[in-house]
């Protein structure tokens, strides 16, 4: 009889002692205690077994579960006699920022309080053990919710001095999810406020602690030294690149068809592949999402399950309020094809709208992209990677992102189109400039005029926006390309479409510049711009008619639009 699929289970202990569905990931914890790092942080995307795997460490390790030996028979470490010895050996401490969301500064910091004292509630047993002075009882009373930032900061550390003269061991400190609370730091505006704040408690914790026999942290990303982790040099620092445990988050193609197998289901094997296969850690490829298959196995119904999980607000933000490089870039990867870039694995949060390929390493990190192939760059000898977007449920994920921003103008855009197909020039500009007013702004907001590379980029933004709303609109029906080279030049927009019956389109896009007098002069001017660099010579190529291509150019000023 198949095991119990429990949704959303993330407690080892519950998932054993019910027979829930559980793939063995034992060897983690072999692996983890062989390699014997100080302190590790593993990133992952979310919902890839972090938090059960770190459940999994703390009912091995801990003296809490001393004698739990039910909890690991029948697993790949219980069949090693000499980790069977270390089963509820050490004092352990885990703590989980999971759930800390604050939009605000003072809400994030109550919220990592609330968990130290939640923690020192835990061990309450402790502050009248024979061993603690008058001194180690008034530290041991000042973690409140009224609590300093200095006390804060030595909550931990003190904490693992207690446990460690208790038990006559040192402490391990498991901590998940360390970086959620940043990512809303980022994403409302607090970022440095909350950095100062959590750099004394890792640093306390993590490094100038005698305690600490080892650290495990996890986290979706890899934060700068410099920002959070300051002197940390004892951290080691496993990523979606490396090799260390790239087997031991996530399920390997093994595991899903052996689960197939065991539900009935194997059938479905490669719709199953086209859904939800596609991530890779260091040379492990086809790894799939846990939630994704989980969910699966007791829907059984294909759709996106990974990516409605949780909000994607800082994927959206970055990508709304990206260059036109950076829509373009969102183009060419829902078309299906690869970005080529350099990759920095060290994100640092205040640079992600400024640095250049820091989305894409945030993307890859957070498992929105995958590594196709790794080069290596002769010249500069840096690593070159191919990526794509990871599957089938990820793609569907961008494009219900590009839809909801305009969820309010849709009526407007389907409009629009269907003007387009028709060659209806007339309601082309009427719709236009109803889309115009009531979108341009959205698109600036939290932007000033200094994040502009130059002026007529803050239109284009708009403009690459509505390219990529096309994309899904129009997807099956054309082929839209855009910043691609035909004829003379690179052209804005060019659809192209599937069958032979319908108008192929380019697009030119401009601002009004000095020495035109109205925007028919600008509108000339574009469509000149696509005469004279012969933009329509690649439709041609293709067999397309010139009777079959129409030639546009959109002329801006402010929201003003004029199409001709």
């Amino acid at each position: 009889m198949s095991q119990t699929v429990s949704l959303g289970a993330q407690d080892f202990a519950y998932i054993r002692e019910n027979d829930c569905f559980f793939v063995d990931k034992t060897d983690f914890i072999r692996e983890w205690w062989e390699n014997k790092d100080a302190v590790t942080l593993i990133t992952r995307p979310r919902r890839f077994g972090k938090t059960l795997n770190l459940s999994m460490m703390e009912c091995f390790f801990s003296v809490a579960y001393k004698n739990r030996n039910d909890l690991f028979e029948g697993l790949s470490i219980w069949k090693k006699e000499e980790y069977r010895k270390l089963q509820g050996t050490y004092p352990v401490i885990y703590m989980s920022f999971a759930n800390i969301k604050g939009n605000t500064f003072q809400s994030a910091r109550e919220g990592i309080i609330q968990s130290l004292v939640r923690l020192y509630g835990k061990y309450a047993h402790i502050r009248n053990a024979e061993f603690m002075s008058q001194q180690d009882q008034e530290f041991f009373d000042s973690v409140r919710l009224e609590m300093s930032d200095t006390t804060a900061a030595l909550a931990v550390s003190s904490l693992s001095d207690y446990l460690s003269r208790y038990y006559g061991k040192k402490v391990l400190i498991f901590l998940d999810e360390y970086d959620t609370p940043l990512q809303e730091a980022y994403v409302n505006g607090f970022w440095k406020e909350l950095v100062d704040f959590m750099r004394g408690l890792f640093n306390a914790t993590f490094k100038s602690n005698p305690f600490l026999e080892r650290g495990l942290l996890t986290g979706i990303t890899r934060v700068s030294k410099e920002s959070i982790f300051s002197d940390l040099n004892n951290l080691t620092i496993v990523t979606t690149t490396s090799e260390k445990y790239s087997m031991q988050f996530g399920f390997t193609q093994d595991e899903v068809s052996h689960a197939l197998e065991e539900y009935g289901l194997e059938a479905q094997k490669e719709k199953v592949k086209y859904w939800y296969d596609g991530f890779s850690f260091g040379n492990q490829k086809e790894m799939y999402n846990p939630w994704s298959i989980t969910c699966f196995l007791e829907e059984r119904k294909f759709k996106p399950y990974w990516v409605n999980t949780s909000s994607n607000e800082m994927i959206t933000v970055l990508i709304q309020r990206g260059n036109t490089e950076t829509k373009t870039i969102m183009e060419e990867l829902l078309e299906g094809r690869e970005l080529v870039t350099e990759i920095d694995e060290e994100i640092i949060f205040e640079q992600l709208g400024k640095k250049k390929n820091a989305i894409w390493s945030l993307l890859l990190a957070s498992g929105y992209l995958k590594v196709d192939k790794v080069c290596m760059d002769e010249q500069t000898d840096r690593y070159i990677y191919h990526l794509s977007i990871t599957n089938r449920e990820v793609r569907m994920m961008f494009e219900n992102m590009i839809r909801d921003w305009f969820s309010d103008e849709d009526v407007l855009y389907n409009e629009f189109v269907r003007a387009l197909l028709r060659d209806d020039v007339k309601e082309m500009n009427h719709y236009m400039n109803d889309i115009s007013m009531a979108t341009f702004s959205y698109f600036d907001v939290g932007n000033s005029q200094n994040n502009y590379t130059s002026k007529s980029d803050r239109p284009e933004r708009f403009y690459h926006g509505f390219v990529l709303r096309l994309i899904v609109e129009l997807k099956g029906r054309y082929h839209i390309f855009s910043n691609r080279e035909s004829g003379y030049g690179r052209y804005d927009v060019m659809l192209e479409p599937v069958n032979d019956t319908d108008l192929a389109f380019v697009l030119e896009f401009k601002t009004r510049e000095e020495g035109e007098q109205t925007l028919q002069d600008t509108v000339a001017a574009a469509r000149k711009q696509i005469q004279d660099k012969q933009y329509t010579r690649e439709l041609e190529t293709r067999g397309i008619k010139l009777e079959r291509i129409r030639c546009y150019g959109f002329a801006f000023q402010g929201k003003k639009v004029l199409i001709g």
